[in-house]
C-alpha cells in the first residue's frame, strides 16, 4: 500500500528540513573562515595631528591545527599598525602560545597593550551554544585545566607589550602621548576597578581604556573618569546574527545592539559630551574550538583610524 498524501507531504518537509540544515551548518562553517578586516576611523588625536593606526586583535581561539586563521594573521603586518590593542582570549589549546607567537610575528615590534579573558586563562569545554541564548545564569568555566596563560603573559611583556591588567600604562607612539587604564577579564570578576579608578590623564593626547568583556560596570565607570576610547571583545558580535535583527546575545550585560563596531557610551551621549566615551567592540576572530561557526558575523580584526578631532 502506497504512503498517503499526507504522509508523504510530512517525509517530504522532513527531507527538505535536514537539508536545509546542512546547509546552514556548511554555510556557518565557510563563514567562520572567512577573516575580514573591519575599517573604523575614530576622532581622538589633537587637532591637526596625522592620523594613526590602531590594530584591535581580539578573541583569537587560536589552537594549532588552525593554518588558515594563522597565515591571515601574519598578513595583518602588511598593514604597518602604529599600535596594537590586543583584548584577550587568545588561547584554546594547551600548545597554542607558541602558534600565537608565530603568527603576530613582527606585530610584537609594533607597540602594544593587552588584557586577558577566561579563555587565556582556562581551557575550553564542550558547553551546549544555546546556553548563551539564555539569561546569564553567572556561572564561569574555571573548572578545566589552567592553560599557560604565564607564558603568553611573558612573550608580550618580552616583546614590550604593556600589560592592563588592571593598571595604568603609558606609552609614546609616533611622539603621540597614549595613557592607557585595563582590567582583568570582567566576565571571570576578576577586574579590580578601584585600583585603576580616577580621572583619566589630562596631559596625555589619547586615553584609552582597555577591558575584554564589555560588562556596563565597566564602561560606566571608564567614561566617567574621562577616557575617549573604551576597546573590548568577548562578545563575538553575537556570534549568530538574524539578518534585520542582528545579535541574539553578547554574553554579557551589554545590550545586543551594541554586540559589536563602534559606538559611543553611554549610548545616546555623543562626541564631546561630559563622561561619555567611544566604545569599539570587536567580533573578534575564533570560535569555541566545538562550535567552529558564525552566522552572519564574520571573524575579524579591526583597524581603527585615530584621525584629528575638530578644533
Amino acid at each position: 500500500m502506497s504512503p498517503s498524501p499526507v504522509l508523504r507531504t510530512l517525509r517530504g518537509l522532513a527531507a527538505a528540513g535536514v537539508v536545509a540544515g546542512a546547509g546552514l551548518t556548511t554555510y556557518a562553517a565557510w563563514e567562520a573562515r572567512a577573516y575580514t578586516l573591519r575599517n573604523v576611523s575614530v576622532p581622538l588625536l589633537p587637532p591637526g595631528h596625522r592620523p594613526l593606526r590602531v590594530l584591535h586583535l581580539s578573541d583569537v581561539h587560536m589552537t594549532p591545527g588552525q593554518t588558515r586563521k594563522q597565515e591571515w594573521l601574519r598578513g595583518l603586518a602588511g598593514l604597518e599598525p602604529d599600535l596594537v590593542v590586543n583584548t584577550g582570549d587568545n588561547l584554546a589549546h594547551m600548545a597554542s602560545v607558541p602558534v600565537v607567537r608565530d603568527s603576530l610575528g613582527p606585530l610584537l615590534d609594533v607597540p602594544g597593550v593587552f588584557v586577558f579573558g577566561s579563555n587565556d586563562y582556562f581551557a575550553p569545554s564542550l558547553r551546549n551554544p544555546l546556553r548563551y541564548l539564555l539569561p546569564d545564569d553567572g556561572k564561569r568555566n574555571t573548572h578545566t585545566p589552567q592553560l599557560p596563560w604565564r607564558e603568553l603573559r611573558s612573550t608580550f611583556t618580552d616583546a614590550g607589550w604593556l600589560d592592563l591588567t588592571n593598571r595604568h600604562g603609558a606609552l609614546e607612539v609616533e611622539g603621540t602621548t597614549f595613557a592607557f587604564a585595563g582590567v582583568d577579564d570582567p566576565h571571570l570578576d576578576y577586574d579590580r576597578l578601584e585600583e585603576v579608578r580616577g580621572p583619566a590623564d589630562p596631559t596625555a593626547n589619547v586615553r584609552l581604556a582597555v577591558a575584554h568583556a564589555p560588562y556596563l560596570r565597566v564602561l560606566d565607570a571608564f567614561a566617567a573618569d574621562g577616557y575617549d576610547a573604551i576597546i573590548a571583545g568577548h562578545t563575538h558580535g553575537g556570534q549568530v546574527c538574524l539578518p534585520g535583527v542582528g545579535a541574539l546575545t553578547t554574553n554579557c550585560d551589554l545590550e545586543p545592539a551594541r554586540a559589536k563596531g563602534l559606538h559611543r557610551h553611554p549610548a545616546d551621549s555623543r562626541d564631546g559630551d561630559p563622561g561619555s566615551a567611544w566604545l569599539h567592540v570587536s567580533a573578534g576572530l575564533g570560535t569555541s574550538p566545538y562550535a567552529r561557526i558564525r552566522v552572519a558575523c564574520r571573524p575579524e580584526a579591526t583597524l581603527l583610524t585615530l584621525t584629528a578631532r575638530r578644533s
